[in-house]
């Protein structure tokens, strides 16, 4: 099974595709965005001193993947023998993994505000689930997939990055950033990068909808002067309730926000996807991780550098 890289969404309708599958009982799914391929299991080659969880590599189409086994990242016990299992091929954060999974189903569309923020999940997932979404009657987790492969590799791919030295006459402590981002480990990534780069305002919100709200409120109380109390706005695309391209499209149309300029700081930020951004009025898009480039472009946005 392949994926269409013209997915047929309109973009900003807050809406997406998803592919089910399952690990053992439990039920998981994933963007329909980050999968480019669902293929029969190959044999693994072995990698020494490997995380438990990665089986090894294949080579699929002259690329050398890692394979990582979900149930064994999960804990989860898996029902199925290997070779009746299946191998999701996805690409985020500028790689391509393999997910070993038990048994894919099919594609869904649903609204991003189906989709429920995990809370307290009694199954033990509740550090790599980023929302909980109930479909037919069951409950369906979609997980974390940024946060398990940084957890398998042992680096975040943030590390090492050549920041701005706060000694370039840049006041950067007095303007206000608001950053929408579900994914708990990226907002402590973020506050750190740019409070060391010497932005001390920073707002965060854990999904695109109570980051609307808010800018909202400020453009009701404060009209056009809300641009003296927010300078920019960035964000994340998949996230509980609202996603970055429903946010930003509805951002950029508003009377008074519009001139808001936003910045999509996401995984799915690809050359098949990146139309999407452009459509919904993004000022800029990044590809996780690479945050050099994104204080780079803030700097460029507050300051006109």
């Amino acid at each position: 099974m392949t994926m269409s890289q013209s997915i047929l969404l309109e973009s900003g309708t807050n809406e997406l595709e998803i592919v089910t599958y399952t690990i053992g009982e439990s039920l998981f799914s994933i963007n329909v965005m980050k999968v480019r391929e669902i293929i029969n299991p190959m044999p693994v080659t072995a990698v020494p001193q490997a995380h438990t969880a990665v089986e090894g590599v294949v080579q699929v189409r002259g690329e050398i993947l890692p394979v990582i086994n979900l149930a064994q990242c999960l804990n989860i016990e898996s029902i199925k023998p290997l070779e009746e299992t299946k191998f999701i091929i996805a690409e985020l954060n500028q790689m391509k993994v393999i997910f070993r999974v038990d048994e894919v189903h099919r594609i869904q569309r649903i609204s991003w505000e189906q989709i429920e923020e995990p809370g307290s999940l009694s199954m033990g997932l509740e550090e790599t689930t980023s929302g909980i979404v109930k479909l037919e009657g069951k409950i369906v987790l979609l997980l974390d997939y940024e946060k398990i492969v940084v957890e398998i590799s042992d680096s975040s791919g943030y590390e090492g990055k050549k920041l701005p030295n706060n000694e370039d006459g840049l006041n950067r402590g007095d303007k206000v950033i608001y950053i929408a981002e579900d994914s708990h480990m990226l907002r402590q990534i973020l506050e750190q990068t740019l409070t060391a780069a010497g932005y001390k305002k920073l707002q965060f919100f854990s999904n695109g909808a109570e980051a609307l709200e808010q800018i909202e409120k400020l453009a009701k109380e404060q009209g056009e002067g809300m641009h003296d109390h927010l300078n920019l706005l960035i964000t994340d695309i998949e996230m509980p309730k609202m996603d970055g391209h429903h946010l930003t499209k509805t951002v950029k149309e508003h009377p008074i926000a519009r001139t808001l300029p936003v910045i999509i700081f996401s995984s799915l930020i690809t050359n098949e996807l990146y139309h999407k951004g452009e459509a919904v009025g993004a000022d800029a898009q990044v590809s996780k991780p690479d945050i050099e480039k994104l204080v780079g472009l803030v700097d460029q946005f507050i300051f006109n550098v």
